[in-house]
This record gives C-alpha cells, structure tokens and sequence, in this order.
C-alpha cells in the first residue's frame, strides 16, 4: 500500500491520487497530469479500464470480447478524448458497414447509417419527419454536445443548436416517438432511447435517444480496433508519456491508506466513497450520497458464433449493433416492468458485432458476438435463456451455429466493476434529478466536502458513457480549486478532428467559469 498514517490535505498540492482506473478515473489522471501534476492511479483489479477492458478466454481460446463497454458512439465523439492524440498511443476506431439495426418481427426492420439522408431513405414515409427531426441536431452536434457533455447548470455556449436539442430532449421518449408517426422509425428511436434504462414514458426521458441516434448519423457507433481495452492502454500511455503512473492490484480500503497530501480523485460509487472517506466527509454530503440510488442491471452473454447469426433482417447481418425489442410500445412496457422490479419474459436485448469491424477479433470463422439484457436490480436469476430466445426470434436458426456461451449475472458485474453495483451498468438510476444534479451538490457534483478529495466516476455529470467527461470535468475542477492552470483550452492540431471537419479548438469551453460560484 502506496500509503501510510493518517491523511491529510496540502494547501498547494503537485500531487494527486486517483482511485479507480476506469474511463474517468484516467481521464481525471491525464487532465491533471497535463497541469504539471504529478499523478499515481490505483485499482484494485489485476488489470486497469473498468469498463473498457477486452478479453480473449470468455468462449472460444482467442476469440476476443469486450467485457462490459462495445460500439462508442460517445467516445469517439468525447470533447476530451477527441483532444488527446490517442491514435499515436495506438487507439484506432472502426466502423461496421451498417451503425445500428432495428429487426421487427416479420423480417423487417430499420437501420441507422453516418448519414441523415441515408437513414432516411430507408423510412419511407417518416423518411421527411426524421430528417426535420434529426437534420438540425445532427448538423450543430459538435457544439451541443460541447454543451451536454459539460456541466449541465450553466449558460450554454452554444445556444442555438443546444436550445433544439434541449427543447426536444426535455420530452418523454414515446411523445418524440409519435412525432415520428410511423411503427418502424419509432421503434428504431425506441431503442437509442432505451438505453437509458429507464421508464420511457418520464419527461426527459428522450434525451438519450435522441443523443445517440444522432450521433450515430454523425460520428458513428465504432468499435476500437484490437477490444475496447485499447482505450484504456491509449489512456495509460498518454498518462506514463506526462510521467503518471498506474498500479493495479492495490485496494483502497480507507483515505488513510494514501498518501498524505494532494489531490484525491474517487472513481467510485458514493455509497464507496461514504466507506472510503468515512469520518472526514461532512453530515450533509454523507446524507446527500447515501441518497443515492441505482438503476436497472445486465445480465451479459458472451456467444461464440460460427458464421455469424442469420438475421432474417438482412441490414442487421452487416451491422456493428442491433436492438432487439420489437416495437416502440413492446420496448416501453417491458422497460417499465424492469423499472418497477419485474423481469420481463421477452427483455430489452443489445447485441454487438464487433467483429464486423474490427475482424481480427474473431478466430477463423468463428465470431464474438456480445449481447447483454435489461433486468431489474440486482436480478437473481439466470437472463441468458430470454437473450438467446430473442435472439432466435429475429434469426431463427442461430443455436444452431453457437459454439460457446458465457454469462455474466448482475453480481458478476458488480464483482468485476464494484461501480456497477446491482449490475447497475450506468453507476446510478437515470431519474431526471439525478441526472441532473449527480449524487452531491448541484453547483458542485465533484466536490465531496473534504478538501482536496473529488468524485469523478460516472454517477456525476454528465454520467454514464465512455467519453471520460465525468473524470475530466471533476479534474478541472479540482486544478481551479488549487489555483492550478489547466490545459484544457489548447489549440486544435492541424488537420481533420473526428468528424473529418477543421476544428480551430478543442476544449475551449472549459475556462474558470464552469465553476459557478
């Protein structure tokens, strides 16, 4: 254990210890690193990225699966990770030939493509309302998500395009689904909008559809070449590259476990952080995160595949990811019963393809395939029988070429990632005020009320998502709270930004004043 005796705050501190090597918590390292802080990450498991790690002995010896994180629509269009020259620390994104599809029973189906026009054409009549829907998100998203990915109570920086999304993403998800007037382009709305894990009929609850469905016509849902864990070893070279380091196997147990002094960043759960910190944490932030609640779980299924699965919707044959949930009213009921703690018989399924772009991930031609279900918290039973029907229920056939099967329950989860707690994948319930305010104070979501000590993971603004803006903004915070300068608003590097457009600066957003005071 890196620490001894009892703990204590530096007013001027040039060092900092982060908990947890998740996304955020890297992401907090490299953003203090870049400030000239010297930065030491500790995990607890044998290997570092929380979620975005990759493994190759789940099914099939060499047949590479992500463990929790896939596609990342979020990651590839992060302000934060965009800014970092991540491909020369060997991260490479990949695109399948079709982002997302959505089969309906019958063998149709809708897919989206990293086109408004092109989704479009494939709508027929709705192929009008979702451009006039999704057109104008998608031509001001770099901006808006500039503004969404940052801390939400503040003046937008760009309130144009922000004031659009914001007006439609302050709507239940079934009233934008009935906008769209049309049974398949509201069924392939309902299922970006499912990943919010949460009853679709609730204000606001739009928000994440829209997000993700027009990111994927934008950006895209790519894959990392090489398994999401790529992140994660980008993120660490950047860090050893500014002079942080990363140990793994060491468990925090107590604040008095580390180092005194310097910053500490917690990429943790707030019950975690309340046991960690303990009697130096305040009455009322003690309260505040004991207040906290988690969402709905996953139940993980790992198939190895020969051929691949025989969609009888064949864009979903050629598709990084396919949602399986039947109709737009099918997704809300049964997103509703595992809300309420009811497992439904035919769940919410997410199936990733990865392979598809990235086809050194498969052995031969036998294929990863990722899949994982929505179920209530902290679900007990075995879901991999309701995955494997829904399945089979869009691609009859496809027992038939499984090789091999891996399940994860919601405790398996949690027992990789202590952050997903119920098999709680998000780090919190998507209520509209715990998305809006994160686990703390509103003015404040990172601070936890011991000096020098912030929470970064992803139960704070702006929450779930590999993109590492919960451990970025977290980080920025705690360098203007010292006085230290951040690196945040620097030039652009020539050439092309992810989006293939010249952008003149990144981050530059992020000045003294998202810290409203």
């Amino acid at each position: 254990m890196p620490g001894t005796g009892k703990w204590n705050h530096t007013a001027e501190p040039t060092t900092a210890t982060v908990v947890g090597s998740g996304p955020n918590g890297l992401a907090a390292a490299v953003t203090l690193a870049l400030a000239g802080v010297e930065v030491l990450v500790l995990e607890a498991n044998p290997d570092a990225g929380g979620g975005a790690r990759s493994r190759s002995d789940l099914t099939v010896d060499g047949v590479l699966h992500d463990t929790c994180s896939a596609s990342h629509p979020l990651g590839v269009a992060s302000p934060f990770l965009s800014s970092l020259d991540l491909g020369a620390h060997g991260l490479a994104w990949s695109h399948a030939a079709v982002e997302l599809a959505h089969p309906l029973d019958g063998g149709g189906g809708a897919a989206l493509h990293r086109s408004v026009e092109r989704t479009a054409g494939g709508l027929g009549a709705a192929a009008g309302r979702w451009r006039a829907l999704f057109g104008p998100i998608v031509e001001h998203l770099d901006d808006t998500l500039q503004d969404v990915l940052g801390p939400l109570v503040r003046v937008p920086r760009h309130p144009v395009g922000t004031a659009f999304f914001g007006g439609l993403a302050l709507l239940p998800a079934t009233s934008l689904a009935q906008m769209l007037a049309d049974p398949t382009a509201a069924s392939l709305f309902g299922g970006s909008a499912a990943h919010l894990m949460a009853p679709l009929a609730r204000p606001t609850s739009a928000a994440v559809g829209l997000l993700l469905t027009a990111a994927a016509q934008q950006s895209g849902w790519p894959v990392a070449v090489g398994g999401s864990g790529r992140i994660t070893s980008a993120l660490i070279s950047v860090l050893e590259e500014l002079g942080g380091r990363v140990e793994t196997g060491v468990r925090v147990r107590s604040i008095e476990d580390l180092p005194g002094g310097g910053i500490v960043m917690l990429d943790t759960t707030p019950a975690a952080a309340v046991g960690l910190l303990g009697e130096h944490l305040p009455t009322r932030v003690a309260r505040a995160y004991g207040r906290w609640r988690h969402g709905p779980g996953a139940h993980k299924v790992d198939l190895a595949v020969e051929s691949g699965i025989p969609w009888t919707y064949e864009p979903a044959r050629r598709a990084g990811v396919v949602h399986l949930g039947g109709s737009v009213g099918e997704i809300v009921a049964n997103e509703a019963l595992v809300w309420r703690g009811r497992m439904p018989d035919r769940p919410f399924v997410l199936v990733g393809q990865q392979y598809l772009a990235d086809p050194d991930r498969s052995v031969g031609d036998i294929h990863p395939v990722w899949a994982y279900a929505h179920v209530p918290h902290g679900y007990t039973g075995d879901a991999t029988r309701e995955v494997l029907e829904q399945i089979e229920r869009f691609a009859p056939g496809v027992r038939d070429r499984i090789v091999a099967v891996h399940s994860t329950s919601t405790a398996g989860l949690a027992a990789s990632n202590p952050n997903y707690v119920g098999g709680d994948i998000a780090a919190g319930a998507n209520s509209p005020i715990q998305l809006l305010t994160g686990p703390g104070r509103i003015l404040h979501p990172y601070d936890t009320g011991v000096p020098g000590v912030y929470l970064c993971s992803a139960s704070t603004p702006p929450g779930a998502g590999v993109h590492g803006m919960c451990g970025h903004l977290a980080a920025l915070e705690a360098l203007g709270d010292h006085g230290i300068p951040s690196a945040a608003a620097s030039p652009a590097p020539s050439g092309p930004c992810h989006t293939g457009r010249r952008c003149s600066v990144r981050l530059a957003w992020h000045d003294r004043a998202t810290k409203i005071h």
